[in-house]
């Protein structure tokens, strides 16, 4: 490598400065300046690459990193360049190993060694982890975060002893005792502390705890762990003790309740200690005319009439101070009929103003906030699924609105009866009336959005949201609803879109919610370095076995569900795949073609003047940056139009798949989905796992056993073209009959769940499968299971999906919606279109 002048050199550390500062345009004009006189110079080729990728000209950056290496293949400054431009493209097998080559270059680098140890925890290669910490402590021992990055290390592979070895050695080290102030010691301690507790030594652990409690900075946390470990060690009186300190400090916390009620040794299903549990919350209550807690726990385990009596007495009390959230404290006892229709006998009693039952006075007057209180409580009881009359409710509810129609609570109640219906055009109506009441109100705008999603108002509803968003921000308010990741949002409007089968703005919707989960994942790397060096390690541990289970939320399970149902649908119809063109020619007269042939000209016009519209606007805004500094890209494709042209959409598919059966196995539909996407990928040894899997869950799903009896037909028409295989399966499938009669098996299947809408749907699909023109009298069948008491209106929606899955005529289609909106007249998907 040719060496650098004193002024290059100087120059060139100038260039370090201005990249880790993101002073890019200084960085490039100083990075010429020095190639200008040395136009080979590897390192910095490198970093010049690496303020280019920042830019966002990643192929660029990557060529000349190339350029780079060929120029001086023994830098390690190119070498570590080259991983941080892998790490940047998420390609981290690739950015270690560069990462491994600086390193042999240049093995004391402190600055390769820690971007080698965030990827190696990032990947969670916990040994490479330890080897790289165990260096970075021995080049640097007197860092006490080195240290501690050591034990974490160690204690994130399981080794609880070597992690504790680390922290008590360094501990050893320290001359004179830290001050009672220095936060990272007392954390440092206090994180010591929970590994020896990990490791299954309590008894130990709480001695630690009782030489380190008095000087700790976190009062809270070590009584809580002291409470928590005198009660595994079953010293229950010591346990009470710390208990009820916790208790005086926050009265409302049930966590410490249950910690109470555990040492003490009470049993709510015990009757012998009902008098003891109800004398302790008592007391509790009796401390404070406002704590809460102590006086609605003790209607989760009272019976009878005490439960009566305990609960006439929390309602009133609620109810005369016209607590609006009381019905919501209080639904959970619901689960229980008993409970509910004492509860129900008491608010109907206060309703009627019946003094026996409780009704609230205020100098001999009823209280009219109680009498309001009361027909709210009343409007929610029974919009409640466990207690639903959608009549009363909403009687009740009209009552309060036209006494106080300006009431936003009232009209958002009401709006939430019409949901309970399934009319989501009245829901969507009311919810924006209420929405009106208050437009400065941040909650009932994002509730009004999202009931007009639910009624497919999808520009309606980012209208709404754009009220309380940043919309100058590139992408106007949905870009600006991606930048916030509200997701609730996003999976809403993309299963309005799916409802209307706008399958490329659902598309663009799912994966910018998994998008967002991945960006969630990425964004540990700042908390590996950050946490340690601020001292922060138990919530840093608590971060990483978070995102360890990252993917197992119900809003990804959601989106990936979605998704996954989208590319089966374009794995079966190639043609959705380009939406402007999905009319079948073949099937048309000569006039009829060449009517539709000249439409789909003026549609690809249109497009292409759009684009060239929006590539114009993006460049206007190629310099738009948002508050962080960096440049935002205008979206190329806001309708999903790209997503849907795959040509591999099974291929894609996995991308949801994977993760979803990996952190949520017990999904019954996620894996009737995998069964869907490896059956048509040809995979049938997945296919038959994600059937077992499914038996393990639920072995009397629906659908089920739908896939059963199409994996059967499979295996048998393998026999001929692949009897190796077929041979091979058929060892292995003992969830499907091998030589009984399909159709009797499938009756025999549907007699034994006659009562079951969705059972019977699944066995009438199964009879349209096994023979084509049996159609006529599934659609029969079908529309005769609106006549079932026991159907709801998500199973009729199904049989309706059903029809369109077989290919029904529009009269059959009409003839069932006609007879599923008399049986349910306010669901919207119901009346005609």
């Amino acid at each position: 490598m040719q060496p650098l002048s004193q002024k290059e050199g100087t120059l060139f550390r100038q260039i370090i400065k201005y990249y880790e500062s993101k002073q890019y345009k200084k960085g490039l004009k100083a990075a010429e300046q020095i190639l200008r006189k040395v136009p080979n110079h590897g390192d910095t080729q490198a970093m010049k690459a690496l303020i280019l990728n920042s830019q966002g000209h990643q192929e660029e950056a990557f060529a000349l990193a190339k350029v780079a290496l060929k120029n001086d293949m023994k830098s390690h400054v190119c070498w570590h360049v080259y991983g941080l431009l892998y790490r940047s493209v998420k390609n981290y097998e690739e950015a270690v190993k560069a990462y491994k080559f600086a390193l042999k270059l240049e093995p004391e680098q402190q600055n390769i060694l820690r971007d080698l140890a965030i990827l190696q925890v990032q990947m969670r290669d916990y040994d490479g982890y330890i080897e790289s910490r165990q260096k970075m402590m021995q080049a640097r021992s007197s860092l006490r975060q080195n240290w501690t990055a050591l034990a974490v290390a160690y204690h994130l592979a399981g080794n609880y002893k070597q992690a504790e070895n680390i922290l008590e050695t360094y501990e050893k080290t320290l001359k004179q005792p830290p001050p009672k102030t220095d936060l990272e010691h007392s954390e440092a301690v206090l994180y010591k502390n929970t590994i020896i507790a990990e490791s299954g030594d309590i008894e130990r652990a709480l001695e630690h705890l009782n030489t380190i409690a008095r000087a700790n900075l976190d009062r809270t946390a070590v009584l809580e762990l002291k409470a928590k470990y005198l009660l595994q060690l079953d010293r229950k009186a010591e346990a009470e003790a710390v208990y009820r300190i916790l208790l005086d400090r926050n009265n409302e916390y049930r966590a410490y309740y249950d910690g109470l009620e555990a040492s003490l040794g009470l049993d709510r299903s015990d009757e012998g200690s009902k008098e003891k549990l109800v004398e302790i919350y008592q007391s509790y209550a009796e401390k404070s005319e406002r704590t809460d807690a102590p006086r609605r726990i003790p209607l989760d385990f009272l019976k009878g009439e005490e439960f009566k009596s305990a609960a006439d007495k929390y309602l009133r009390r609620m109810l005369n101070k016209g607590v609006p959230s009381t019905f919501a404290n209080i639904k959970a006892l619901y689960a229980e009929a008993e409970k509910k229709a004492v509860i129900e006998e008491l608010v109907l009693g206060y309703a009627s103003g019946k003094q026996a039952n409780g009704s609230a006075e205020a100098n001999g007057e009823p209280s009219d906030r109680f009498e309001e209180a009361v027909k709210y409580f009343l409007a929610q009881h029974y919009s409640y699924h466990l207690s639903r009359d959608l009549e009363k409710a909403l009687q009740y509810i009209d009552q309060l609105i036209e006494k106080n129609p300006k009431s936003v609570d009232y009209n958002q109640a009401k709006a939430r009866i019409w949901k309970h219906y399934g009319n989501t055009q009245k829901a969507s109506e009311t919810i924006n009336h209420a929405r009106e009441l208050d437009e400065k109100d941040r909650y009932i705008n994002t509730k009004c959005a999202k009931y007009q999603l639910r009624n497919n108002e999808n520009e309606t509803a980012l209208k709404t949201m754009s009220k309380f968003t940043r919309n100058e921000t590139v992408g106007g308010p949905l870009g600006d609803l991606h930048d916030m990741q509200c997701l609730w949002y996003l999976i809403e409007d993309g299963e309005a879109y799916l409802r209307g089968r706008d399958y490329g703005h659902a598309l663009k919707r799912f994966t910018a919610v998994s998008d967002i989960f991945e960006v969630w994942h990425d964004d540990q790397f700042d908390f590996h370095s950050f946490s340690i060096r601020k001292g922060q390690i138990r919530a840093y541990i608590d971060m990483v076995r978070w995102e360890d289970h990252l993917r197992d939320h119900p809003f990804f399970t959601r989106a990936a569900l979605s998704a996954i149902k989208i590319y089966l649908q374009l794995a079966d119809h190639p043609e959705l795949g380009n939406p402007n063109n999905n009319l079948d020619l073949d099937k048309m007269d000569a006039a009829e073609r060449k009517k539709a042939q000249k439409k789909m000209k003026k549609e690809q016009e249109k497009r292409e003047k759009e684009e060239a519209e929006r590539k114009a606007a993006a460049a206007k805004k190629a310099n738009a940056k948002g508050d962080d500094g960096e440049i935002k890209k205008e979206d190329t494709d806001p309708k999903g139009i790209k997503l849907l042209e795959t040509k591999e959409p099974l291929e894609v598919a996995l991308k949801f798949l994977n993760p979803l059966l990996e952190f949520s196995p017990k999904s019954i539909e996620g894996q009737n989905l995998a069964f869907e996407v490896h059956l048509r990928r040809k995979k049938y040894v997945l296919a038959l796992k994600a059937l077992n899997a499914a038996a393990a869950i639920d072995p009397e799903n629906p659908k089920l056993h739908e896939q059963v009896i199409r994996f059967r037909l499979t295996i048998d028409g393998l026999k001929e073209t692949d009897p190796k295989v077929s041979e091979v399966l058929n060892a292995s499938f003992k969830l499907g009959p091998a030589s009984t009669d399909l159709k009797k098996f499938n009756t025999d299947w549907q007699q034994k769940h006659s009562q079951s809408p969705s059972h019977v749907q699944s066995a009438l699909n199964v009879r349209h499968i096994l023979d084509n023109s049996s159609k006529a009298q599934n659609e029969t069948d079908l529309k005769k299971l609106l006549e079932l008491p026991t159907i709801t209106t998500e199973q009729a929606v199904a049989g309706l999906d059903l029809l369109d899955e077989w290919q029904s005529e529009a009269g059959v289609k009409d003839s069932y919606r006609q007879a599923a909106s008399e049986k349910w007249p306010e669901v919207t998907v119901f009346q005609s279109k």
